[in-house]
């Protein structure tokens, strides 16, 4: 499965996001990973998928969250 590969390769990157389009790339690419994985996930149920999910999208949160803080201040 193509879509789950990426999503470990991107789990795997290290990232820095050091400026906002950084941030803003990996919040899109980690969005678009998780919803093709949900839609996997809905035909067969497999709780790996959703710890994958959940991981993508913690990484997704570190990146809107420092999003927020940039746009607030």
């Amino acid at each position: 499965m193509e879509i789950i590969d990426r999503a470990l390769e991107f789990e795997q990157r290290k990232f820095v996001f050091r400026n906002t389009s950084d941030r803003i790339r990996a919040s899109r690419e980690a969005k678009e990973l998780v919803l093709g994985i949900n839609e996997i996930y809905k035909k067969n149920n497999d709780p790996e998928l959703m710890d994958l999910m959940k991981r993508l999208s913690v990484i997704k949160r570190k990146a809107e969250k420092r999003l927020n803080m940039r746009i607030s201040v």
